[in-house]
Order: structure tokens, then C-alpha cells, then sequence
């Protein structure tokens, strides 16, 4: 019998235990101890070498605590947290060692540096084909930073390239910023497993191709799980609580070096919320006390749209539930196309902002050349809405040279505090061409019920706008929109400004 406190280095490549004849490296048989103490990271990594050797396996991690820095996953490779396994990042300030090296330094760097950087990991895979990461046990991402340098280009103030010239970004060397990282990988399957305090990206996914995250446990306080530059993806029966980020979001970013369509991607029966981090996890769904930078409050939101460089195609968002979070915001900003969206069967409580928002903006986080973009054919279908802000209504913001075209509200019903004033009503809301997705800027809106700026084409069938307080405003406010239908709504209660061929049917 082997003893597994004595084997170690070359020794576990040779004398193999049973299990691993049967494709089952288990990581205590290649001397890692899961005592919380040691750090594991160098067995762990010796049993991934050794199911490389062997054509691919699964790589065990029983009950107990692992300490670790960065694991790397290649072809044929399934990571199997056991159930009452945890997986603890390491921390470089307090334990010996450091997270691999960050790979890219491009010239410029139009996203945050942590969306361009993935080998800087717990765990990770670049450029694998099957790679799973399974089981019922937990990541927590203790050790890692949830801060980055943020992007690097010709549109920053103080622009430096390269990252060797990047002082904050030279800091970053050595630090891990994700729980877990998957770049240009194929037959992705993450499944089960809980992440607790992800770092900047909890779970992230980035040109792969053909994955699934199913059944995963998400409590962190910055983004829960990242889909960019993907295709044929689903997010399925997921639990993400992230009170200061995002929590689900598609992406189409430069991290790449070109510009990549995101399409084909599906989040089904997936629940959000902004409660404080850990809270889910224990049950106790505590309230956070968190205010963003626009002192709006929680995130915790689906977004479809941050980054938008290579733009979106057939996305589809259904069967959601959102709680205490901000609403469900689509669009670009970056330039690209985003078309054929389809937001159906969600149900929203208490959002802290706008339920239902479109946005085209022109922010050009992008090559220099990069036309504006578009945004088209995008239908929101049997959403129904508690609880909400009666400063936010629902709406569609395009800018004078892209409006947003084609979108359709249909069985959309929305319960808001009310309360606005004559004041509210009369206001016109800053346009802001070269903003962030983020509509936050836009202040109160001048109607209760629904919002439509620069926009072509807009149809609302079968919506109820609902106050629980008075409110002077009229229900709907349109402002240079052309073209549509507004079904349910007695002419009184819609204002149209600089419009045209817009027929309302009460």
C-alpha cells in the first residue's frame, strides 16, 4: 500500500495507486494534505500532470481544505471538488508562493486588466478541449483581489503601454484576481460546485466555445459569472449573488485582440440578487449596505452589453428570477451589432433601478476607427415586476446618430412606488453620447411607466404600469421615436415629442 504523505514529486508519476489505473488521480495520493495549512497548489498540479500523462482523467479533491495558488486544466481534464471539500485561494501576502504570471500585455487593453489577464487564476484552462470543473464542494476565493488597474488605452487619461511601464499593473503580478478562468476552450462543463467571495470574476468564460454552467452556487462581492467573446453557451439553474457587480453578464470584449460576436448563449431558470456576500450561502439573506459610485445601491443585475466590441447575436434570457438587484439592462456601447434578444418569463422584486432597459451609447472603448454600432430587434415578453423605484421606469435610450430599432414590450407588468411630481414631469433628461451602459446619469424620468428616446420602431401590447403612490407624470413619455404601436393606453396618458407614426389604441 502506498502511503500518501510519502508520495511526492516524480515518485507520483510513477507508482500509481489503483484508482488511477481507472482514470482517478486523487490529489492526496501526489502528497497534497487539505489540512487548510499547507499550501497543496504543487500536488494538485502533480495530479493534473499526471492525468495529462495518461490521455486525460479526473483529478479528486476529497473532503478537507486546500490551500492553494493557480491550478492549470488541459485537454481530457474533470477537477472534482468532493462534497465537504473547500478550496481556499492562497494569499501571496501571507503564504509562500504566487499566482502564475499574467499572460497578456497588448498594446492596448480596452477592458479591465483581470478581463484580459486569466493565467492569473485559481483555476484555469487555456485553449482546452473537455475540461470540466464538477462536484459539490466550494472555492472560496479568500486569497484573491477583487480590484484591477482597470482598462489601459488611447481614451484613459495617463495612458501607459506597455504593462512593464504600468507601475499598478506590474503590482499585480503574482496576485490571483478569478476563482475560475476558462480562455479558448472547447466542451466546457462547469457543474455544482459553489463559489464563495470569487475575486474580481468568480466564474469566466472567454472565447470559449460549446459550454455549459449548470447548478453552480455564486455568493461573492463583485461579478458572479462572466459569458464574452462565446459561443453556443448555456447558463442553467444557477444561484448568483453579487451585491457589488454583475451578476450574470454577457460581454463582447477586445481581450482577444479582435473583435469576437458573442452568440448562441442562453441564461434559463437562473435566480440574482444583492444581498450582503455570504448571506445566501448561509441563509440569512442580510441586506448589503453597499453604494455604488452613483449611490444608486446594489448590482447583482443580468447585463447583456459592458463590453461590446464584437457585438451579440441570439441571446436569450428566460425563466429568471431577480430579487433586490438592479434591473435587467441590454445594449452597447463599444460599437458591434446587438440583435435577435429575447427576454421572456422573468420575474423581478424590489429593483433598485430601472426594471427594463435598452441603451446605445457611444463610449468607443475600442480601436480607434470603430464605428458607433447598433442595436435591433430586441423583445422583452411576460415579465412581471414588484416593488420598483417609481424615480425608474422602463425604457429605451438610443443616441440621435444610432437610435435603438425594433424593440417590443409585450405582457409586461410593473408595480412602482409612484410618487412623482409635476416637476418630475416637466424634466428633460441629460443625453449623454459617450456614456458607459449605465443609465443612472438619466436622473428621475418623466414618466411613471415607460421612457422611449431616439429610438425606430418601439411596439407595447398587453403592459400595465401600476403606481402605489399618485404620480403627476403621464404614463409613457416618447421622445423622437418613429414608428410603432402603443396598445392599452388612453391617448392622455401618452406624450410624444419630435415623433412620428406612432398609433395608439386604448
Amino acid at each position: 500500500m502506498i502511503r500518501r504523505s510519502l508520495l511526492t514529486g516524480a515518485a507520483a508519476l510513477i507508482a500509481l495507486p489503483a484508482l488511477a489505473a481507472r482514470g482517478l488521480f486523487d490529489v492526496r495520493d501526489f502528497g497534497a494534505r487539505g489540512d487548510g495549512v499547507t499550501v497543496d497548489s504543487p500536488a494538485i498540479n502533480r495530479a493534473v500532470a499526471a492525468a495529462v500523462k495518461a490521455g486525460g482523467g479526473t483529478v479528486l479533491l476529497p473532503a478537507g481544505r486546500y490551500l492553494s495558488f493557480s491550478i492549470r486544466l488541459f485537454d481530457n481534464i474533470t477537477l472534482l471538488l468532493a462534497e465537504g471539500c473547500v478550496l481556499e485561494a492562497a494569499d501571496p501576502a501571507i503564504h509562500k508562493g504566487g499566482y502564475d504570471v499574467a499572460e497578456a500585455d497588448l498594446p492596448e487593453q480596452f477592458q479591465d486588466f483581470g478581463i484580459t489577464q486569466f493565467h492569473c487564476s485559481l483555476i484555469y484552462a487555456d485553449g482546452a478541449d473537455h475540461v470540466s470543473v464538477i462536484g459539490r464542494g466550494v472555492i472560496h476565493g479568500k486569497g484573491l483581489v477583487r480590484e484591477d488597474p482597470g482598462a489601459r488605452w488611447h481614451g484613459v487619461t495617463g495612458w501607459i503601454a506597455p504593462r512593464s511601464a504600468d507601475p499598478k499593473e506590474v503590482a499585480m503580478q503574482g496576485k490571483g484576481i478569478r476563482a475560475l478562468g476558462l480562455k479558448n476552450c472547447r466542451n466546457v462543463l462547469v457543474r455544482d460546485i459553489t463559489i464563495l467571495q470569487g475575486g474580481h470574476f468568480a466564474c469566466h468564460l472567454l472565447g470559449c466555445r460549446n459550454a455549459t454552467i449548470d447548478t453552480i452556487l455564486v455568493d461573492t462581492d463583485r461579478d458572479g459569472i462572466d459569458v464574452d467573446c462565446c459561443r453556443d453557451v448555456q447558463v442553467v439553474n444557477c444561484r448568483v449573488n453579487a451585491p457589488k457587480d454583475d451578476a450574470i453578464v454577457v460581454k463582447s470584449s477586445y481581450a482577444l485582440g479582435r473583435k469576437i460576436v458573442s452568440e448562441n448563449i442562453s441564461i434559463t431558470n437562473c435566480r440574482t440578487s444583492g444581498f450582503a456576500m455570504g448571506s445566501v450561502l448561509d441563509g440569512t439573506y442580510r441586506a448589503s449596505d453597499y453604494r455604488s459610485v452613483d449611490d444608486i445601491g446594489v448590482l447583482g443585475r443580468i447585463k447583456l452589453g459592458t463590453e461590446s466590441n464584437g457585438g451579440f447575436r441570439n441571446i436569450r434570457i428566460s425563466d429568471c428570477d431577480c430579487e433586490n438587484t438592479r434591473g435587467i439592462l441590454v445594449g452597447v456601447v463599444d460599437g458591434g451589432v446587438l440583435e435577435d434578444v429575447v427576454i421572456s418569463n422573468i420575474v423581478l422584486r424590489n429593483p433598485v433601478n430601472h426594471p427594463l432597459f435598452v441603451r446605445q451609447a457611444a463610449r468607443l472603448r475600442a480601436p480607434e476607427g470603430t464605428s458607433v454600432g447598433a442595436c435591433r430587434r430586441v423583445r422583452f415578453d411576460t415579465i412581471q415586476v414588484s416593488g420598483a423605484d417609481g424615480r425608474y421606469p422602463c425604457g429605451v435610450q438610443g443616441i440621435p446618430d444610432a437610435p435603438i430599432m425594433d424593440v417590443s414590450f409585450r405582457n409586461v407588468l410593473v408595480v412602482s412606488s409612484g410618487g412623482g411630481t409635476a416637476e418630475d414631469a416637466a424634466r428633460t433628461p441629460k443625453e449623454k453620447r459617450e456614456s458607459s451602459l449605465e443609465v443612472s446619469f438619466m436622473g428621475t424620468l418623466p414618466a411613471y411607466g415607460f421612457y422611449a428616446r431616439n429610438v425606430r420602431g418601439l411596439t407595447l401590447t398587453g403592459c400595465t404600469f401600476e403606481v402605489e403612490k399618485p404620480d403627476a407624470r403621464p404614463v409613457i413619455v416618447l421622445d423622437d421615436v418613429k414608428g410603432g404601436r402603443i396598445d392599452g393606453f388612453a391617448s392622455n396618458t401618452v406624450v410624444q415629442k419630435n415623433g412620428s407614426d406612432i398609433t395608439t389604441v386604448s
